[in-house]
């Protein structure tokens, strides 16, 4: 269970990596990231990001070139969030699928659907 502060920390992170990655794929036409969780350790020296990737096709590609510029990444948070982090954590990303998932369960359950007319 995070503590208060925590759950404060892992908001105000979600809410600037957001920032800036909508700011570095407002030039690349039909791709969208949004960062889904954050969670940061007890210690709050790291923090996992989970990244919603659209389309999901490119995902894994994004989030690599994401993870080869993490230091650029973390440099940019702390422009953002000096003032209210003594530490900047140390950031690692994720890919989240459950919108896969879930897209994959629905294609399942209307082709049962379908199977039953």
């Amino acid at each position: 269970m995070d503590s208060t502060r925590q759950q404060k920390i892992n908001r105000l992170i979600q809410k600037e990596l957001s920032e800036i990655f909508r700011k570095q794929t407002q030039q690349m036409r039909g791709i969208l990231i949004s960062v889904s969780v954050v969670r940061i350790s007890p210690d709050l020296g790291n923090a996992k990001a989970y990244l919603s990737i659209f389309p999901s096709d490119k995902g894994k590609e994004i989030l690599e070139n994401i993870r080869a510029n993490v230091k650029a990444v973390r440099f940019d948070l702390g422009q953002k969030v000096g003032k209210q982090l003594r530490i900047i954590p140390e950031l690692s990303f994720y890919l989240d699928d459950s919108l896969d998932y879930l897209e994959n369960i629905d294609k399942l359950l209307n082709k049962d659907n379908k199977k039953e007319d």
